[in-house]
C-alpha cells in the first residue's frame, strides 16, 4: 500500500513541473537511499522499477488495467501503453516514468532535489 501510494505521487503525469512539486520531503527521503539530498537517475529507475514489480499482481511482466486501475486513470493508462495492446509492460511503464523524471529535471544534472 505504501508503494502504491508514492507511486501515485510520482505517476501523476500532468506535467513535469506538477510532478516535481508533488515529491515532499517524505518521499525524496524515501527515494533517496544514499541520503545526499537528492533522488538521482539510478535512485528513481529502481523505485519505479520496485513499484512496477508491487503493481504486477500476477507477476506476467506487465499491468492490465484492473492492475494499473488504483494508480492510473484511463488516459494516463492509454498514454503510457505505447502499443496500443491493453497492457503496460516494464519497459513502457519505465519509459514513461523515467522521461517525467527527465523532464522534471529542470538543471540537467540528473537528480530531483
Amino acid at each position: 500500500m505504501k508503494g502504491a501510494i508514492l507511486l501515485a505521487a510520482f505517476v501523476a503525469f500532468n506535467t513535469a513541473a506538477a510532478q516535481a512539486q508533488a515529491m515532499n520531503q517524505g518521499q525524496m527521503d524515501r527515494l533517496d537511499r544514499d541520503r545526499n539530498g537528492a533522488v538521482d537517475r539510478s535512485e528513481y529507475q529502481a523505485f519505479m522499477t520496485s513499484a512496477f514489480a508491487n503493481l504486477d499482481k500476477n507477476k506476467d511482466g506487465s499491468l492490465s488495467r484492473e492492475e494499473a486501475a488504483q494508480t492510473l486513470n484511463a488516459q494516463q493508462f492509454a498514454a503510457t501503453d505505447a502499443n496500443g495492446d491493453g497492457k503496460i509492460t516494464q519497459q513502457e511503464f519505465l519509459n514513461r516514468v523515467m522521461a517525467d523524471f527527465e523532464a522534471a529535471d529542470r538543471s540537467g544534472d540528473g537528480s530531483l532535489q
